[in-house]
């Protein structure tokens, strides 16, 4: 049986024209215009998109819960915010303002850490597919497995305002009908009401994204505010026309991407890449194999991106001969 493609004129991923028939992938980006990869994550945030479903989770959720798991994943109960492999990390659940469309978890700090001189470092994760609170666990597995000592790791939980969003992870340049706030407003002021209550390193807060929240990933690190300090973001795409890229120069990135991705095309990881660099920003890129998806030892790619991150050196680009 072939493979059902999208009946559409416009590629999902960069907008280009496509001819009749709709080819299986984007000639101009070489993204998947197949519905199977589509439905499993793709992860734009253009608003004529199909929104992201569910499929991602079995790559990232409850697998890597005990040695040898990630070869059998499975999907958790709708909700779970826990999991006996990461019981030890506590976890609040909150709400901005006490607003209950505002909800964030928080995990840490550990048991007996005690407060860094300089105070915690912050690492917002904003899960790709659905962006959902049962995405809880695996963000616990970060924190225990990937992310250095003296940070806080905080959660937002998408909004669904619409049943027929399309934009997981909307932004002030890429709204949806019923939203009230942007991602960039909600992101923005847990990190200020989190400074009220404990002592926040400034120049140690960053987010990790993936899929479906890379957009929304790129449009904070620009803000004028300025709260966040470096990003880490994977297997998603860029929309350059929809960011402030003059704000980037000094701005830090850890971009990672599969070159077999079939669902969010490595030449928008590679624009991202060469974009920023040009606005002077601070960037390195990562690389993996097998496609879309947490592959091939997810925290200790975590990890690095994260020590990067800490001490963003930029490696002299080698000159063509």
């Amino acid at each position: 049986m072939s493979p059902r493609v999208l009946k559409t004129r416009i590629c999902p991923h960069c907008k280009a024209d496509l001819a009749k028939p709709t080819p299986r992938s984007c000639p101009k980006c070489g993204g998947s215009l197949q519905q199977r990869y589509l439905k499993a994550g793709c992860i734009s945030s253009a608003p004529k998109l199909l929104l992201i479903g569910m499929g991602l989770w079995w790559l990232v959720l409850a697998p890597l819960a005990a040695p040898g798991a990630q070869d059998k994943p499975a999907k958790p109960a709708e909700g779970a915010l826990d999991a006996p492999d990461v019981a030890d990390i506590p976890t609040q659940d909150l709400h901005l303002g006490k607003d209950e469309q505002k909800r964030y978890l928080l995990a840490g700090p550990r048991k007996d850490e005690k407060e860094p001189k300089d105070g915690f470092g912050v690492l917002v994760v904003m899960p790709g597919g659905d962006g959902a609170a049962g995405f809880h666990p695996f963000v616990k597995r970060i924190y225990k497995n990937a992310v250095p000592e003296g940070f806080l790791v905080v959660q937002p939980v998408a909004v669904q305002w619409t049943p027929e969003q399309q934009i997981v992870w909307p932004t002030e340049k890429s709204k949806v009908g019923g939203m009230k706030f942007t991602t960039e407003e909600f992101v923005e002021g847990i990190l200020e009401e989190l400074a009220k209550s404990r002592k926040i390193d400034a120049a140690r807060v960053f987010t990790l994204s993936w899929s479906s929240s890379g957009p929304a990933a790129y449009a904070l690190s620009l803000r004028k505010k300025g709260l966040v300090k470096g990003s880490l973001i994977a297997m998603s795409v860029f929309h350059p026309d929809e960011l402030d890229l003059d704000a980037a120069k000094d701005r830090a990135y850890y971009i990672l991407h599969s070159p077999d991705d079939q669902v969010c095309p490595f030449k928008m990881a590679e624009e991202a890449r060469d974009t920023l660099r040009k606005k002077g920003a601070k960037v390195e890129f990562g690389t993996y194999l097998g496609g879309h998806g947490w592959k091939q030892d997810p925290f200790g790619k975590i990890r690095k991106g994260l020590e990067w991150l800490l001490d963003p050196k930029v490696k002299p680009e080698k000159k063509k001969p």
